[in-house]
């Protein structure tokens, strides 16, 4: 890969705290096959001694540490802040079926759209996971936010 495709416009990660940091990993890994943890340590955080850790793939990845505090932020309230991640997946019904052998139940599903399916999950102190499966290749298509089912 050059360093142009390299460095073209996308998200490359965000940042996570979690109170849980393995449980954190499971989810991710057992949704996600294909993530792996990517590099970790162990730092001081403001005179607190904290886990760090990236998991994702060789493209992207999640930064989690571990020491918080509290419950995550209710994605239907109006709190600032991140609602949720969206993170694209080849098969959806897979990721369904892997998350809920493990235990974890889908939050609910995304809307009806021909060109794109989602499901969400709330999985711990996690931000809601949002996982989408587009089913066309033409942007017009998958970023048609006008769509209505017809009668």
């Amino acid at each position: 890969m050059d360093l142009a495709t390299l460095n073209h416009e996308r998200l490359d990660h965000a940042n996570l705290t979690v109170v849980d940091i393995d449980r954190a990993v499971a989810f991710l890994t057992t949704a996600l096959p294909g993530w792996r943890v990517r590099g970790q340590g162990r730092m001081d955080w403001f005179g607190t001694p904290i886990r760090w850790l990236h998991v994702g793939n060789d493209d992207s990845y999640l930064a989690l540490q571990d020491g918080g505090q509290g419950e995550a932020m209710d994605w239907r309230s109006r709190r600032i802040g991140a609602k949720h991640l969206g993170i694209t997946v080849p098969d959806l019904d897979a990721v369904v079926q892997r998350l809920a052998a493990a235990g974890w139940a889908m939050d609910h599903p995304g809307g009806a759209h021909p060109h794109r399916r989602s499901a969400y999950y709330v999985a711990d102190e996690l931000v809601q996971i949002e996982f989408m499966q587009y089913l066309s290749a033409r942007p017009e298509e998958r970023n048609d936010y006008v769509w209505q089912p017809q009668p």
